[in-house]
């Protein structure tokens, strides 16, 4: 899997991938019911102002990964894929930084156009810029599909949550070819304190010798 696909999943150049010139459907109008669980998970992502927990990345091409997240509120992250994938994902504020040791590459793309920007925004939106087209119920919680509200689009993302307790379970973003991956979370809890060097992320790679004159 190449730097910019894993970057579909945790900090996408574009969560929902532009499909050409056809205008993005208007969207759905939620019923109470719906409208509640939406709610709820606004609520709940709000209060998740740092935590940590594991991940495993899966896509339609049956790559499987996994690692260490850690989430602090409002703007930083940090994914950290464990061996032998040499990916490191960090989201310092302002920028998502895209770090493979083995291909030898450091990227960054701007917060906002990625998925994370749903997550780790000061504050939770999914009624402005986001329009939430369908909402599921499971047996032991419920999932959320939305898409880009402002651009013409066919891709999105569907966040999934178990109750009792409430937690984030899951992501998936799908793009406009239709290829979806997704990311299980699990042992997702509450901290504090968490060290901000997590949310730091220089280049490695050694600068490039000046020139001799």
């Amino acid at each position: 899997m190449t730097t910019r696909r894993r970057l579909l999943v945790l900090a996408a150049a574009a969560v929902l991938v532009p499909a050409g010139a056809q205008a993005a459907a208007p969207a759905p109008i939620l019923s109470r019911e719906d409208q509640a669980l939406v709610d709820k998970a606004v609520a709940y992502l709000q209060g998740l102002s740092e935590a940590r927990g594991q991940f495993t990345q899966s896509d339609g091409g049956g790559s499987l990964s996994h690692g260490e997240l850690f989430l602090k509120r409002p703007g930083k992250a940090r994914f950290a894929y464990a061996p032998p994938s040499g990916l490191l994902v960090v989201s310092d504020g302002g920028r998502v930084i895209v770090s493979d040791s083995r291909l030898n590459t450091f990227t960054a793309y701007p917060l906002s156009t990625t998925p994370l920007s749903l997550f780790l925004a000061k504050t939770i939106r999914l009624d402005k810029g986001v329009h939430v087209t369908r909402v599921s119920r499971a047996a032991d919680g419920f999932s959320i599909a939305a898409r880009d509200g402002s651009k013409e689009t066919a891709g999105q993302i569907v966040l999934s949550f178990t109750d009792n307790p409430m937690s984030l379970a899951s992501w998936a973003v799908t793009d406009a070819q239709g290829r979806t991956t997704q990311v299980r979370i699990s042992g997702l809890e509450r901290t504090s304190g968490l060290d901000p060097a997590l949310f730091v992320l220089k280049d490695p790679r050694p600068k490039p010798a000046a020139p001799r004159l």
